[in-house]
């Protein structure tokens, strides 16, 4: 499930970024962590199966459950990381200007 749902964010980040005309917002960022987290829970995933066999396929409500809630929380992260770097960077100076302004 956890592999899933970053796959899913990875494909949505990337179409995003891939449809914009200019990269201020710095969308590759966000790809880049969700593709590495989608690798990471692929490689996991095959070696769960190595280790369990086909049991690998049926998990039980709760482990289903448990790992929604792990990818979700990996996505939110990945959401704040990606938010805190954008604010540091400030591309349109919406940041820098609110700050002079105050």
């Amino acid at each position: 499930m956890t592999l899933l749902i970053t796959v899913f964010a990875a494909v949505i980040a990337t179409v995003k970024w891939y449809g914009r005309k200019d990269d201020s917002m710095r969308l590759g960022i966000l790809c880049f962590m969700y593709w590495g987290a989608s690798i990471m829970w692929f490689v996991d995933a095959i070696f769960e199966y190595a280790s369990s066999g086909a049991e690998y396929f049926t998990p039980a409500p709760a482990d289903m459950l448990n790992d929604a809630f792990l990818g979700l929380s990996v996505v939110a992260l990945g959401l704040v990381i990606w938010l805190v770097r954008l604010l540091i960077v400030d591309p349109k100076g919406t940041v820098r200007s609110a700050l002079k302004r105050a």
